[in-house]
């Protein structure tokens, strides 16, 4: 333990002289509250320590105190439901303490709840050997989630000792392990990991299965697969919190990981108070008992920011570990990085593009690259996955600034949110012409035997005709769309189904606001289907001013609000109404 006293103060930034026999990342202790900070940087016996709190009031000569030890975070049971700050400081806790709903200076309180008891079942018996990454047994922590005790990663290889069923709290000791050496290792409920170094696992496994979402403009034209990276940037009001709140909600992952890193305050506060009421589709039960929040807002030290993510990230990767799916939502990463910016002209360091480090794009790629799915550790074989989908909040809704490109010079997915459609009401705000996904290739297979044999090439007609309409648009503002070829208003009439009918979904319609990968198969199909049969009317001389006024349209339109026990039968009988609403359109114009 290495103990100084403060040199200079400049913001969240303290220069501590004295300080030569500590490390690098280590948590300290300023001043007499006993704020935490972390060293960033030393030269001799000189640190440089980002504080998390407001440093008012601190002076030169106040104490520094090093622990010796990594920002860490505390993962057990507990994690589940719980609302933290950015250095895992637990927001109600803090609240009961202080009497307060202000965040006060040098409160520390304990992560996990030390006075709750865990039923804990063992797994394991004694004389099994296990190796880190082990199930030992569990803890039923929520309705949904059971929480797996798990062997610490740096274990090579012991023998349980003794292992014994029973209420314990987290810090109790539940099992007995010993090495090769004949040393015994205590395990307790709880386990602690340093946030800047990414949990180890077995191997990383290709992307071959989509994370759906049920939001049809991801799943159908720009899916993500389980453990991948995906951005999505656009400007304000562009609905980013609103496409993050609904893959919260939806995706298929057992585990959600929200993290709040100085966004505004009200956001953070729609979702405590929505994901408590929302029922989870698949258990019944509320989200928030598979649900961890990190809420960091723009009120919050901005130091804080910075440690948020890795925050959040070491907690979705423990999941991973028990071979659970994890989604993580960061929103937004513009704002840490606004705080990357801030603590790298404190240190005075040699600024990039538009003042930001010159390392944002390796910090990125830190983050991101925690993303993946996995063989877990251990003899027992698991598979998890992590998925991480980042907002980006670009100023004016510039995509050429710093944090957005050099996000999309990582992620895989790119979901552009556009100013324009969100203008014009429509939501989610997704651009189909200028986002894009790198999964495409690797998910084919997977959609081609799960949604549909022809799922691929009924995506890449949709899409098709979204880009011959862009171009279309061009040359009805010159001449009018009285002046097309009858084909050419049959593609514009098309995508405009394509666009009000598929793309557009209402996020607070009780039916609308998820769609299965079944159900979408069955919308393109009627979309598709209709424009071929009138392609072919066409051909035969039917009049394009009847078959783009069909009635069926309208039945067509409104099929995304069937309820899904309804959907194929509504579904053969709209295809039904197709077939003779076309023919009898062609049959019109044959009498004539």
């Amino acid at each position: 333990m290495s103990t100084g006293t403060i040199k200079k103060i400049a913001g969240p930034l303290v220069v501590a002289t004295g300080m030569r026999d500590a490390n690098m990342s280590d948590v300290v202790h300023v001043g007499e509250k006993n704020l935490i900070g972390e060293i960033i940087e030393i030269h001799g016996d000189q640190a440089s320590i980002q504080v998390y709190e407001e440093t008012a009031g601190l002076a030169p000569g106040a104490p520094v105190t090093s622990t010796g030890m990594p920002m860490s975070v505390e993962l057990g049971p507990g994690l589940i439901s719980s609302i933290y700050d950015g250095i895992q400081r637990p927001l109600d806790d803090i609240m009961k303490v202080t009497n307060s709903n202000l965040l006060q200076r040098g409160v520390q309180v304990p992560s996990l709840k030390r006075e709750k008891l865990w039923h804990f079942v063992p797994s394991a018996k004694p004389g099994d050997t296990v190796t880190g990454g082990d199930i030992l047994g569990s803890v039923q922590e929520t309705h949904i989630v059971n929480h797996k005790i798990m062997v610490h990663p740096s274990v090579k290889k012991a023998t349980v000792k003794s292992i014994t069923e029973g209420d314990y709290h987290v810090t109790d000791t539940v099992a007995v392990l010993t090495d090769e050496n004949g040393k015994e290792i205590p395990v307790t409920l709880m386990q602690k990991w340093p946030v800047r170094r990414g949990r180890p696992y077995r191997q990383k496994l290709a992307p071959t299965m989509p994370l759906i979402t049920g939001q049809r403009v991801i799943d159908t034209l720009f899916p993500i697969a389980k453990g991948g990276t995906a951005a999505v940037p656009g400007p304000f009001g562009s609905g980013k919190t609103v496409v993050q709140h609904q893959l919260a909600k939806w995706a298929d992952a057992d585990i959600v990981v929200y993290i709040g890193c100085g966004e505004r305050g009200n956001e953070m506060t729609d979702v405590l108070n929505e994901f408590p009421e929302l029922k989870d589709p698949r258990s019944g039960y509320s989200l928030m008992e598979r649900t961890v929040l990190i809420a960091n807002t723009s009120d919050m030290p901005v130091a804080a920011r910075e440690a948020s993510i890795y925050t959040g990230i070491t907690i979705a990767e423990y999941f991973r570990d028990m071979g659970y799916s994890v989604a993580l939502m960061a929103d937004s990463t513009s704002r840490w990085a606004e705080a990357l910016r801030e603590m790298s002209g404190r240190l005075e360091e040699m600024p990039g593009e538009e003042g930001y480090p010159a390392y944002l794009g390796s910090r990125l790629a830190q983050f991101y690259e925690r993303a993946g799915r996995v063989e877990t550790l251990g003899t027992q074989s698991r598979e998890g996955a992590l998925s991480v989908i980042g907002a980006v909040s670009p100023a004016g809704g510039d995509l050429s600034e710093p944090v957005t490109q050099a996000t999309l010079r990582i992620v895989k997915v790119f979901w552009s949110l556009d100013a324009q459609l969100a203008y014009e009401r429509h939501f989610p705000a997704i651009n189909w012409l200028t986002s894009y996904s790198l999964y495409q290739d690797s998910l084919r297979a997977w959609f081609g035997e799960n949604a549909g044999s022809d799922w691929e090439k009924k995506r890449a007609q949709m899409m098709l005709i979204l880009h011959e309409e862009s171009q279309l648009k061009e040359m009805v503002q010159l001449v009018g769309e009285d002046a097309l070829s009858a084909p050419d208003r049959l593609k514009m009439e098309t995508a405009r189904s394509i666009r009000e009918d598929y793309l557009h979904q209402n996020a607070f319609h009780e039916t609308d606001t998820y769609t299965s990968l079944a159900k979408q198969y069955r919308m393109m199909g009627l979309i598709l289907d209709l424009h071929n049969a009138c392609n072919d009317a066409l051909t035969k001389g039917a009049d394009i001013a009847k078959l783009v006024s069909l009635p069926v349209r309208e039945q067509i339109g409104r099929y995304k609000y069937t309820q899904e026990a309804e959907g194929e039968a509504e579904y053969q009988r709209i295809e039904d109404e197709i077939a003779s609403e076309v023919s009898a359109a062609a049959e019109q114009k044959e009498e004539f």
